[in-house]
Order: C-alpha cells, then structure tokens, then sequence
C-alpha cells in the first residue's frame, strides 16, 4: 500500500486490541502514571495579626467616626451627626473583612518549594523555588514589635515573585529564615 507499512492490512492498532475497554483518556492520563502528592500541611498566621489589624481599624475609624459625629453636630446641628454612620459603617464591615482576610493567609513548606496562599474574593497562591531564593529578611516595625509580630520577606531574581508572610511570631520568623536560608542555600549550589 501506498501509506502503510507492507503487512500493513488496515486492521485497528494492536494495543487498542489487546486492551478494548481502556480509551484514549484513559492511556494519556498522567495522574495514572504520575505518582499523587501528598496535600500540604499548610500554616495559618496567629491571631496577634488580627488583634493588631483591629486595632488599627478602631484607632482610625473610631477617630473619624467621632470626628463626623461631633464638629457637624456642633457648628452646623444634631442633624448633621449623622454624618458618623458612614464611616461606623465602614468600621463594622471592616471589622469582618479583616478577619476573613486573615483567615486566606496561610503557608505550606514543601520538599523543593514554599507555598503563600491568600485573597477573599481573588485567590492567590505563590510558588517559590528554594534554588530561586536570594535574600530572606525578617522585619518588623514599631507596631508589630508592640504585638509580638515580624514578617518574613521572600527576596527572588525576578521582582514580580517576591513573596511576604506577615504577622508571624518572630521565633517562627526567624527558624523560617533560617530554614529558607539554608534550603536555598542547598538547591543553589548545583547552579
């Protein structure tokens, strides 16, 4: 024949015939061949994050709330107290919006990379390497020293995958630093 081979009889391919009932999804599956991986322990963040991120909200909110409250109410009448609902609206929802924020960030370390999964309403999770990393630092302000809290910042060679995990008990910060450190350390040496 012109396209086949010379025993070429045009009969179906001997390995559809050896196995009928498998398809063709079936054969090209490669989480039949690929072995599963295990799930990820993942992280959450401490609650000292939350109470901090509260806090905040009140002091300034609770501020403009009073503020909105009291000079309208005084120079221009009691009627325009009511200025203060807007933003003592703004504190209630912030003050659930905040918890549901904290409550997405969580990390998971695994064999070959670090996972940073966060977002309410858009979902983001990053992925980075330990061969990738080039600085780790662990910071922490005024306010989060107050609260017992630093972040670790995850420093890579392409700008857009730097990665940060806030509000960690700085203990954890620094073994996370330092574990990091290491494992980059480790998985760059063969570069």
């Amino acid at each position: 024949m012109e396209t086949g081979s010379p025993d070429d009889t045009g009969a179906a391919d001997t390995t559809d015939a050896a196995h009928p009932a498998r398809t063709e999804p079936e054969r090209n599956d490669p989480a039949r061949t690929e072995p599963a991986r295990p799930e990820p322990v993942w992280t959450g963040l401490p609650p000292g994050l939350l109470r901090m991120r509260r806090l905040l909200l009140v002091v300034w909110l609770g501020l403009l709330t009073v503020a909105a409250a009291l000079l309208p109410g005084l120079f221009l009448g009691p009627l325009w107290a009511a200025l203060a609902l807007p933003p003592l609206a703004l504190l209630v929802w912030g003050w659930v919006m905040l918890e549901r924020n904290w409550r997405s960030w969580r990390y998971a370390e695994r064999a070959d990379d670090l996972l940073i999964s966060r977002g309410v309403l858009w979902r983001e999770e990053t992925v980075v390497p330990y061969g990738r990393m080039q600085l780790v630092e662990v910071t922490s302000g005024p306010v989060e020293r107050h609260f017992g809290l630093a972040s670790v910042q995850l420093h890579t060679a392409a700008a857009a995958t730097d990665a940060t995990i806030p509000g960690l008990d700085p203990a954890e910060a620094e073994r996370l630093r330092d574990r990091l450190t290491e494992l980059g350390e480790a998985r760059s040496a063969g570069l």
